[in-house]
C-alpha cells in the first residue's frame, strides 16, 4: 500500500487498536495479543498487536502463539476467534488457518469526505432517531441485529414484530440490554433507528468513535420489511451524525457485493484494506 492508502491503513489500524480498550483489557501472547472483556457483552478477538510497526511479512506470530490464544480463549470460555487487517500482518492467515480455523474475507470501504451524504428516503410514516440508554425501544433495537442476521440475505423473510419482541425479552433477561445502557451513556456507542408509526423499530445500525475515526456496523432491516430502503437510510443517517460529531474518517466492512454497492451510492469507496475474520461471524 502506498500513499493515501498507507495513511488510511494506519487509521484503520489505530481505531482498532483503541475501541476493544474502552470495554476491554488486553492480554499479552508474544506478538498477538487478546482483548478480555471487563464486564459481560459481546466477545473481542485475538490478533496481533495493533497499531504497532510491523517489518518484513508483518507480525512474526507462529502456531505457538496462536495455540497460547485459543487456550486461554477456552479458559474464558469464548469463541476462539481471530481478527486483524490483511495488510499488517500478511504472514498471519496461513498459521491461522494451519491451525484449522477457517478465516473469512470482509474488504472495506470509506466514506469520500469531500461528498455530501444523500438522504434515502423513507417509507411513508417512518422516522429517524438516535436511540438512548433511556430510550424504551432500546430492547427491541437491540434484538433487531440478532433476529435479521438469523435469516441472511436482504430478501424479505417471516422474522417480524412479534418475533423482534421475544427476541428483546430474551435480551432483557440475559442482562444484554442493562449492560448496553452505560455505553450508549458514555457516547462510547452511537444507536440509530427506523420506526414503523407504532414505534417498532424496522432498522438500526451503530457505530463506535474513536481516534477520530469510526466503523459503521450492526446495520439490521427486520426481514418482514426488507427492501425499502431503510438500512441505507440508517446507514447513511449514522455517517451524518458521525461527521456532525467531529469523526473524519468512516468506514465499514461488507460481505455481499449487493450490500456493496448500497454503500457506494451513499458515497463508499473501496479502502484497499481487508478485514480477515477468523471463526467468528461476519461482521454485517
Amino acid at each position: 500500500m502506498r500513499g493515501m492508502s498507507d495513511s488510511l491503513c494506519v487509521r484503520i489500524e489505530q481505531y482498532y487498536a483503541a475501541v476493544p480498550l474502552l470495554f476491554a483489557d488486553a492480554e499479552v501472547f508474544g506478538p498477538l495479543r487478546l482483548f478480555v472483556r471487563k464486564e459481560p457483552g459481546t466477545p473481542y478477538y485475538g490478533g496481533p498487536s495493533h497499531a504497532q510497526p510491523v517489518a518484513g511479512d508483518g507480525v512474526a506470530s507462529t502456531g505457538d502463539d496462536i495455540a497460547r490464544v485459543r487456550a486461554r480463549q477456552r479458559e474464558l470460555g469464548v469463541p476462539e476467534a481471530f481478527e486483524w487487517l490483511a495488510q499488517t500482518a500478511p504472514a498471519l492467515r496461513s498459521r491461522i488457518e494451519a491451525a484449522g480455523l477457517p478465516v473469512d474475507e470482509r474488504p472495506l470501504m470509506v466514506l469520500d469526505p469531500h461528498r455530501p451524504l444523500p438522504e434515502p428516503p423513507l417509507p411513508d410514516g417512518v422516522t429517524l432517531r438516535v436511540v438512548t440508554d433511556d430510550d424504551p425501544a432500546l430492547p427491541q433495537v437491540l434484538a433487531l441485529p440478532r433476529l435479521a442476521f438469523a435469516e441472511v440475505g436482504t430478501a424479505v423473510g417471516p422474522a417480524g414484530p412479534a418475533e423482534l419482541s421475544a427476541t428483546a425479552e430474551d435480551l432483557v433477561e440475559d442482562g444484554t440490554v442493562e449492560a448496553a445502557r452505560p455505553t450508549l451513556l458514555a457516547g462510547h456507542k452511537v444507536l440509530i433507528a427506523a420506526f414503523a408509526p407504532d414505534d417498532t423499530p424496522l432498522a438500526a445500525g451503530h457505530y463506535h468513535p474513536a481516534e477520530g475515526a469510526t466503523e459503521i456496523g450492526g446495520v439490521a432491516t427486520l426481514p418482514t420489511a426488507r427492501r425499502q430502503g431503510l438500512g441505507a437510510a440508517v446507514t447513511a443517517a449514522l455517517a451524518a451524525h458521525a461527521r456532525d460529531h467531529g469523526v473524519r474518517t468512516v468506514f465499514l466492512a461488507y460481505a455481499d457485493e449487493s450490500i456493496a454497492r448500497i454503500y457506494a451510492h451513499l458515497g463508499f469507496r473501496p479502502a484497499g484494506v481487508t478485514l480477515l475474520i477468523a471463526n467468528q461471524p461476519a461482521r454485517s
